[in-house]
């Protein structure tokens, strides 16, 4: 089974993002970072990782389909 680039790589940022965010608690619970700081982060950097999921599904759709017409004027000449 083979996992694509565009569900392989934001899966290793939301794990990365999930480690991040269980470390930062403790500066959290201690006061050294405000609340709305903490799920404002969380918030911004899932979001960019849910862009990067899209982008790289289209560039991904975008390749085949210029293989795609590459191979088919391969085999019209």
């Amino acid at each position: 089974m083979k996992i694509n680039r565009p569900v392989f790589i934001p899966l290793v940022l939301t794990v990365y993002l999930v480690i991040m965010s269980v470390i930062g608690l403790e500066g959290l619970r201690n006061g050294q970072t405000s609340f709305i700081q903490y799920i404002g982060t969380i918030v911004i950097t899932a979001g960019i990782i849910i862009l990067l999921h899209f982008h790289l599904k289209k560039r991904e759709r975008l390749r085949a389909q210029r293989l795609k017409d590459l191979e088919n004027n391969s085999e019209n000449k």
